[in-house]
């Protein structure tokens, strides 16, 4: 690992290990790092795309911004300014952002609160209990929100029954794509020790016909069978994040709007998993721009409550992600 900027060696070492804990599609850790004397360049890892859950990209720019957001606190966090571009070089297509460590600055304590969130986030796809949301929690994660240039929009009670039908809906959907379903076996149910998809361990309990918000099976067909009393809550906090336009740049802000919303609620103390049928299958998601006002587009649902701890799903060790500047990237 090479010294950038006002970062040393070590330093730099941290900081790339926070930013890979971000989420991603299938875990398919969809991005690569290259270091350079002034600069941390952020790429979109072309060998670990998903053409069929994700044809356009978009959810490959949601977790590359989440990763960004992990990368800004952990250089925040050692009171360094990181200066960021995003999309810096239309001649560079696979360039995402820019990071330049510069100069001192002090540390809010909301900053060290999401920073210490970082290695505790999880994705949950467990039941939650059915103790509510309180109103101050989820004001904070509309903040979160809004501070990365996105909105946050809860769905509410009499927008549940349609948004249940549009789960379903894409579900049949992608079960019917021999592609995407080739994809999926090839991505979910991994073994322990493999360092991209989702573990067999990490997949929660078998889905069955009742669970309207978890109908699909991440265990490659391991996932044990629901304990009795065990339930999926009745009535979960389901929110949206969106941006105000559809194009790269405004994906990669909501990526960032995304990871921040995740760290707030790990940092309240609650869990998260995605419903992320409605917005990986278009026409669903047209619907569920409707649903949500028609003006903004939603890039992110997620399913929000007090659950279990959940085990760290595995990581590319930073050797496979990070290039010191000698090779370069496309």
């Amino acid at each position: 690992m090479t010294a950038v900027g006002t970062l040393n060696r070590d330093q730099v070492g941290a900081v790339l290990a926070a930013a890979i804990t971000a989420p991603s599609l299938h875990n398919s850790q969809p991005w690569r790092f290259r270091c350079t004397p002034t600069a941390i360049e952020l790429h979109a890892d072309e060998g670990h795309t998903l053409p069929a859950a994700d044809p356009d990209g978009r959810e490959l720019r949601l977790a590359c911004g989440a990763a960004l957001m992990n990368l800004r606190l952990a250089i925040t966090g050692l009171g360094i300014h990181p200066v960021i571009r995003l999309l810096p070089d239309p001649h560079r297509p696979t360039l995402l952002a820019t990071v330049r460590p510069q100069g001192r600055r002090p540390v809010t304590p909301e900053e060290l609160t999401l920073l210490a969130a970082i290695p505790r986030r999880r994705t949950n796809r467990r039941p939650f209990t059915s103790v509510p949301v309180p109103p101050r929690v989820i004001n904070s994660l509309r903040r979160a929100a809004k501070t990365e240039q996105a909105w946050l929009a809860r769905l509410g009670p009499a927008q549940l029954p349609l948004l249940r039908s549009m789960v379903a809906q894409a579900h049949t959907i992608q079960q019917r794509d021999s592609a995407f379903r080739a994809e999926w076996a090839t991505w979910t149910g991994r073994g322990e020790r493999e360092p991209v998809g989702v573990p067999a361990r990490s997949s929660g309990p078998a889905p069955e016909p009742q669970d309207e918000w978890v109908l699909r099976d991440f265990s490659g067909g391991t996932a044990r069978t629901r304990v009795p009393g065990k339930d999926f809550e009745p009535n979960p906090l389901i929110v949206a994040v969106g941006s105000f336009h559809d194009l790269p740049l405004a994906q990669l802000h909501a990526g960032q709007a995304m990871q921040r919303v995740l760290l707030t609620a790990t940092a309240d103390g609650l869990s998260a998993s995605f419903i992320s049928q409605v917005v990986e299958v278009p026409g669903v998601r047209r619907q569920l721009r409707g649903l949500v006002g028609g003006g903004l587009w939603p890039q992110v649902v997620l399913r929000l409550g007090y659950g279990s701890l959940m085990p760290p799903t595995p990581r590319r060790p930073l050797t496979e992600v990070v290039d010191d500047g000698v090779l370069g990237l496309a």
